[in-house]
């Protein structure tokens, strides 16, 4: 099985101008390379057929990606409208600034078929290409944002899957998300 860093997830996971909230120590070429080499602990299946995560232990200094809200860091949420891409709405997103968070115990990589790619626009040369990676506490996903969910339904060409909404998920993420919130460095 091979696997490749897609645009897509490169320009998240490791930007140009790096961030304290992204992959650390490694290059998107080491990344790479330790998802071929390396076999995760174990493999999860994703919400679609053609999704599967696979749960590696961390190996850089990447820090967890979602943290509890308390009452004791609540004044530090901040929110705006952003776009993940230049072709995307903007969605109401929030996230923490000025806290630290703990090292992750372990990297979830999210990844996609190439059948899944290609339907997106976005072929690869690999039987599977890293969409995204979770960065936890614990060898399990943090469920998807809702309002990733309801991007995904709305298709392809508003930078979804095509998948349409699960309604238990998505109340089992609000449930989550309404507890949590990113953070930015």
């Amino acid at each position: 099985m091979s696997i490749v860093l897609t645009g897509f997830a490169r320009t998240r996971l490791f930007p140009r101008e790096s961030r304290r909230n992204t992959i650390q120590d490694c290059t998107p070429e080491q990344f790479e390379r330790h998802l071929n080499d390396v076999a995760p602990l174990k493999v999860l299946d994703g919400y679609a057929p053609f999704c599967r995560l696979h749960v590696h232990r961390n190996w850089t200094s990447t820090r967890c990606l979602a943290v509890p809200v308390t009452d004791a860091n609540r004044h530090l949420l901040r929110s705006a409208y952003e776009a993940r891409t230049r072709d995307e709405l903007p969605v109401l997103v929030r996230w923490f600034e000025g806290l630290e968070p703990p090292v992750a115990d372990y990297l979830v990589v999210i990844l996609y078929s190439r059948e899944q790619m290609a339907k997106e626009g976005t072929p690869i040369d690999a039987d599977w290409g890293v969409v995204g990676c979770m960065y936890t506490a614990e060898p399990e996903e943090i469920p998807m944002a809702p309002i990733t969910m309801m991007r995904n339904a709305l298709g392809v060409e508003e930078g979804g899957s095509g998948v349409p909404i699960d309604r238990e998920a998505y109340r089992r993420a609000v449930a989550f998300w309404d507890a949590h919130a990113n953070w930015r460095g």
